[in-house]
């Protein structure tokens, strides 16, 4: 099969992109797939790269003399510049991560490795994601979504984050109504709406899920023990301040609680391929939604390849069931999905 991996992007995620597309393009069966590897520039030019998958890790693979300018046509009657039998793109944050790229897929009528078009636009916007998990039964923050500076009603400290952004890009706590201002100005910077929530006391926990509807896999729990601060952006690529647990140290009734909770909110967004989904856990027991990250991190030291991995799956695994998820959920007439290259 001829499998689309899209990488970078307009986006500020560019750089976690190109490291999470490297690992996936090196994990891939090529006695399975022919991968075609769709590179976008931080400009927005769409290019099908030839070279080196090094030279992806590196962002030199734009520099490639033989990168040659490709189009995906949302016209299925002059279809798109290249042939593919499903697309996986591996983006992070707006401009991909979003719906916007699954939305161009799905008219095109090329198979989306992992979420489509509503799944990735509502996990991408923490507020309706919240609203969802809520009225599927999960506990979730107190929070209040705004786009300017207002006087909430709620209990401090605050966390103050993007509506729509990833990797923990502008977020600020604000200790007091003093420094509400200011943290509410840094999240504007990365979108146009803010959710203020409260903390949660407690430690992050999360897990890795594969496939659609009855047919999932729930990984192993994992836990983040933080000395100070929060996970941040820095935080979560050099644990400078910070352990991840695989599996979590937490008993086994709590685990399976938890992974019970990950299963419901995946569904409930109509997730279907792949999904991180992050939640707390407080002293008292109680599980509390956070976020779901529908196209996480994939680095090597990423969270969610290495929750499967403990759960028994190696990465090349990992790619295949979620190719094999995206095939077998797509029933497109072969003239619709291939064209001439």
């Amino acid at each position: 099969m001829r499998i689309g991996v899209i990488f970078g992007g307009a986006s500020p995620e560019y750089e976690v992109s190109l490291r999470s597309a490297h690992n996936v393009v090196m994990h891939m069966d090529r006695e399975k797939y022919d991968v075609v590897m769709i590179g976008i520039t931080k400009t927005g030019r769409w290019l099908e790269f030839f070279g080196e998958p090094a030279m992806i890790a590196d962002d030199t693979w734009h520099k490639d003399a033989n990168c040659v300018p490709v189009i995906i046509s949302p016209c299925r009657q002059h279809p798109s510049s290249l042939r593919l039998d499903a697309a996986m793109p591996i983006m992070h944050g707006k401009n991909g991560e979003d719906g916007t790229v699954q939305g161009l897929l799905e008219l095109a009528g090329i198979p989306i490795i992992g979420c489509k078009t509503l799944a990735s636009a509502l996990g991408m916007d923490k507020g309706m994601a919240r609203k969802i998990a809520h009225l599927a039964g999960v506990n979730v923050p107190k929070s209040v979504v705004v786009n300017g500076v207002v006087d909430v009603q709620l209990e401090y400290p605050l966390f103050v984050k993007p509506v729509r952004a990833g990797s923990s890009l502008g977020i600020t706590v604000a200790q007091s109504p003093a420094q509400l201002p200011r943290a509410i100005e840094v999240a504007l910077e990365y979108d146009e709406r803010v959710i203020v929530e409260e903390s949660v006391d407690g430690f992050e926990v999360g897990c890795a899920i594969l496939g659609s509807g009855d047919d999932i896999i729930i990984s192993v729990v994992d836990e983040i023990e933080l000395k100070k601060g929060f996970f941040s952006f820095h935080e979560k690529y050099t644990l400078e301040n910070s352990v991840i647990h695989v599996p979590a140290r937490i008993p086994p009734e709590k685990a399976d609680e938890i992974k019970k909770a990950a299963g419901t909110i995946y569904n409930a967004l109509g997730c279907t391929g792949f999904a991180r989904v992050d939640m707390f856990l407080t002293p008292a027991g109680s599980v509390v939604f956070n976020e779901v990250n529908t196209i996480p991190g994939l680095t090597a030291g990423s969270r969610f390849p290495k929750m499967l991995a403990a759960t028994g799956l190696p990465f090349g695994q990992v790619i295949d069931k979620m190719i094999e998820t995206a095939v077998n959920l797509t029933v497109i007439p072969k003239s619709d999905n291939y064209a001439d290259s």
